[in-house]
């Protein structure tokens, strides 16, 4: 699924982290993904601004077929000869002028033989614990198409893609179902004035209600939504309007006990 260059360990050191950007596109299956970013790289869009993004890894183990003895013999006899090709080329290239054909066909023979031996004895001593061949393939449940913040509008329109929403792929960071809502910030109380000494002295000595059996003035409350300044302005009005509502009644509570003593 990669394309192995002379400088891949290279290429692999400058990409050490995942990519980040928006998803373009999602598919199931590896050949789609590779299908869709051809299709971008024929529409002349910048394709070494997208990546290919596996999710939800998986390893499959597939068995193509019991392992025999015969089985075991003859991948051991290719492997050894072609192992013994090689050795044969190397020695018909460099020996003297005098070396012929009959030395390359006897190191094949004898690559063939070796391995062969090789292999039925690694069979006979692991044919009870593993007795069938098979290939082991790392695969993904969704392969995401994943492109830099400023292309991705252009590549959505080329694939046909837009206004479709995806799951966010692993360092997505600029899509819209990942970015959490704003937090609405909340209005902070306003301060308490502090009143007077003997204010709050005859606040706390006076009584529920009233001498004529009339209730306090209850003190309003500020409305909810307002901006700091505006529930400042609230507080306070509030609160003047509360002092004057105990001045009236201890004026109210004064004059009375002076009729009461006359």
């Amino acid at each position: 699924m990669t394309n192995q260059t002379p400088f891949g360990g290279r290429a692999g050191r400058e990409f050490p982290t995942l990519p980040k950007g928006e998803t373009v596109a999602s598919f199931e299956s590896y050949a789609e993904a590779q299908a869709a970013v051809d299709r971008l790289s024929k529409a002349e869009f910048p394709v070494k601004e997208l990546a290919i993004v596996g999710t939800d890894l998986t390893s499959v183990e597939r068995i193509t077929g019991k392992l025999s003895w015969s089985r075991a013999a003859g991948a051991g006899a290719l492997s050894g000869a072609w192992f013994g090709l090689f050795l044969g080329l190397l020695f018909f290239i460099f020996a003297p002028s005098g070396a012929s054909l009959g030395i390359l066909g006897a190191a094949v023979l004898i690559g063939a033989g070796f391995g062969m031996i090789f292999s039925v004895v690694s069979y006979s001593l692991n044919r009870r614990r593993r007795d069938f061949t098979s290939v082991m393939q790392v695969l993904a449940t969704r392969y995401a198409i994943i492109a830099e913040p400023a292309h991705v509008a252009r590549a959505r329109n080329v694939l046909g893609t837009s206004g479709q929403v995806f799951p966010p792929a692993p360092g997505q960071t600029n899509d819209a179902a990942a970015t959490p809502p704003p937090a609405v910030p909340a209005v902070p109380p306003a301060p308490a004035e502090p009143r007077a000494q003997g204010a709050s002295a005859d606040a706390g000595a006076a009584p529920a209600d009233g001498a004529d059996g009339e209730a306090s003035a209850p003190v309003a409350e500020a409305p909810r939504g307002l901006t700091y300044g505006e529930a400042q302005d609230a507080a306070r009005r509030a609160a003047r309007e509360a002092r004057e509502a105990e001045a009236e009644q201890r004026a109210r509570r004064a004059a009375e006990a002076g009729d009461g003593e006359a």
